[in-house]
């Protein structure tokens, strides 16, 4: 392979070099005097050939050797990956040894489309406020809209600890050190390290690593999905790395869209969702993704991009699963195996919520209370405490018993509104309001 010892420019983290017969998507090794450095070919014009440097360009000088490869980035796929943990260019985070066995190219196509098979099975996450109200399905791909300081990489943890599949596979983009740590922690205290890639890119790991994090953690997802697994893919946070597309599209002059970011933001993040896949005779993989909202504001490009690309949304505000803006758009799909009473006890419940809202803003604004707004009251501070909570953890079978629970320690039968069919079958046994107790 010919080697080049000019590079013609240096822009921020993407250097330019005069060559031939290169491919798009290419990697080179450039030598420095302090050692070696893998770069990505990002854009051909003409004979000049842009590459982004891995590990930054700091070292890098215009007399330094470069050789190209010949081909794209790579990851090994093997089952020794699992328990593993990974930096954004795949090599090995946690001391262990370098894995070079059946490498596969990342950032390829999505799915066959004709392969695809239409979603029908639940994934059990343990938390009510999913499982029973916003039902989470094989091969769905949902945002977790939130802002700054909200606790959605304990959420994450917590889903990865609980959720029943074969296989999580997380990716992390511009993760504070001590969350990169926490993840680690809690999955291997929880026992689930061991089912668990995690390909971890920090915030003083060099931008243009996170870039490669969603699809090394998808290209390993759909490897062991073609294998039978059932794969859940946890990435946190696509806002990053949105900012890091965003950083380098900077650093070629290209012209910038809303707010800055590349006009090709939406393709972009489209291209690592829509490998949510249900393989018909084989694995699936689910998306779960953390995109934190600047000023929490909806609008904002990446998170308004995300919400025309996935299947619904959860909203996390105040340490909880808000009930309102959520919505997984699948649910419908499986809510009507789990159990008779699920789409019933689910709309009822969340229709009592609102009217506790409306009781709640009353009692802000010094209005006199009814009997019917101390009843509300109390059944809005059970839902929270018992299901809306995300330390709660529960089999969905036990969410909607609680469920009845609540409503029956709060109103009388015929004051929630649900089928009288259901109320005989499943109001609890000897249950009578004790209005204004708890």
């Amino acid at each position: 392979m010919k080697v080049y010892s000019r590079i013609e420019s240096i822009a921020g983290n993407v250097i330019t070099v005069k060559a031939e017969g290169i491919r798009y998507g290419d990697l080179a090794q450039i030598s420095t005097s302090f050692g070696s450095s893998l770069a990505e070919v990002i854009k051909i014009d003409g004979d000049m050939v842009s590459l982004q440097v891995f590990a930054g360009s700091r070292g890098v000088s215009t007399g330094d050797e470069l050789r190209f490869l010949g081909k794209p980035m790579q990851v090994s796929c093997t089952d020794a990956l699992q328990g593993r943990i990974f930096n954004g260019s795949g090599e090995p985070r946690d001391g262990g040894p370098a894995l070079k066995d059946n490498m596969i190219p990342i950032g390829g196509p999505s799915f066959n489309p004709t392969k695809r098979i239409i979603p029908r099975n639940m994934v059990r996450t343990g938390i009510p406020m999913i499982d029973l109200f916003n039902t989470l399905v094989e091969s769905q791909k949902l945002p977790i809209f939130s802002i700054s300081g909200e606790p959605y990489n304990e959420l994450l943890a917590r889903i990865a600890l609980q959720a029943e599949v074969d296989l999580i596979v997380l990716g992390g983009m511009g993760l504070k050190h001590d969350d990169y740590l926490y993840f680690r922690d809690t999955l291997e205290e929880g026992g689930a390290l061991s089912r668990s890639i995690l390909f971890i890119h920090t915030a003083a790991d060099p931008v243009v690593e996170g870039l490669m994090v969603p699809d090394m953690s998808l290209a390993v997802a759909e490897q062991f999905a073609l294998n039978g697994k059932k794969v859940l893919v946890l990435l946190t946070d696509m806002t990053n790395f949105a900012d890091a597309m965003k950083e380098i599209a900077i650093t070629q002059e290209q012209v910038p869209s809303n707010r800055g970011y590349p006009g090709d933001l939406y393709s972009q993040l489209a291209s690592r969702y829509e490998k949510a896949v249900d393989i018909e005779g084989s694995g699936s993989i689910t998306i779960l993704a953390v995109t934190t909202m600047p000023g929490d504001d909806v609008t904002h490009p990446v998170p308004d991009n995300t919400g025309y690309i996935t299947e619904g949304q959860f909203y996390l505000r105040g340490g909880r699963i808000e009930p309102f803006g959520s919505l997984s758009r699948l649910k419908q799909q499986v809510n009507d195996r789990t159990r008779e009473d699920h789409r019933d006890l689910m709309n009822g419940m969340i229709k009592i919520y609102a009217s506790y809202k409306d009781a709640l803003e009353k009692q802000s604004m010094g209005f006199q209370k009814t009997a019917w707004d101390e009843k509300l009251l109390k059944y809005g501070e059970k839902f929270e405490r018992e299901m809306m909570d995300l330390t709660v953890n529960i089999p969905i079978e036990q969410a909607l018993d609680r469920g009845w629970s609540i409503l029956a320690d709060c109103f009388e039968k015929e004051e929630t509104g649900l089928r009288t069919n259901l109320i005989e079958k499943f109001w609890p046994k000897g249950a009578g309001a004790v209005h204004g107790q708890d």
